[in-house]
């Protein structure tokens, strides 16, 4: 685990000044292994940009990300590269995801003495070393080094109407109607 963690950190570090040229910014990196796939790994690259990153910024991404591969051998052996949007419901793994999410809500599983905890609310706070969480009244304060999943919850539906009732059969979070494909 710490050789994937060290060789994910030296990728983050050779990718970041070719795709600053591009204005797209660097969200995360992530190195799985193949498991019973086969031989290789998969190589996770998430890219964003202010406003939203599109698909010719994704490619764009991608073909910097692919040069540097090739002029470094970072990663060695065989591989395979995704490059794509963090999306709506973003992972939490760096304290400055955190920091870039605060004011959203987010779903924060973590240890405890007691065992596995999940809680759902507002990302309250976050610094170098924990986030605060407010929910059902509460604020609790969560170490990442407790933290074994987080991502944003992306909220369907239009707002509430302040002090609006909600349709019969409605219920807090909405999800569209799927649509007929032709």
């Amino acid at each position: 685990m710490a050789s994937v963690t060290k060789t994910a950190e030296a990728l983050r570090e050779a990718v970041l000044p070719a795709l600053a040229p591009l204005g797209v910014v660097l969200y995360d990196v992530e190195i799985l292994s193949a498991g019973s796939e086969g031989p290789g790994r998969t190589v996770r690259i998430l890219v964003d940009r202010e406003g939203g990153i599109d698909l010719d910024g994704v490619a764009g991404a991608t073909q910097a990300i692919c040069g540097v591969l090739d002029a470094t051998g970072i990663v060695a052996g065989p591989h395979e590269l995704e490059v794509s949007s963090p999306g709506v419901e973003r992972p939490l793994r760096r304290p400055e995801h955190y920091r870039m999410a605060l004011g959203s809500t987010v779903s924060v599983k973590y240890h405890t003495t007691e065992g596995p905890r999940r809680v759902g609310g507002l990302l309250a706070d976050a610094d170098e070393i924990a986030c605060t969480v407010e929910a059902d009244g509460e604020t609790r304060r969560i170490e990442y080094r407790d933290i074994t999943a987080a991502h944003i919850v992306f909220e369907w539906g239009p707002a509430p109407r302040p002090g609006g009732r909600k349709p019969r059969g409605a219920t807090d979070t909405q999800r569209p109607k799927e649509s007929a494909r032709s």
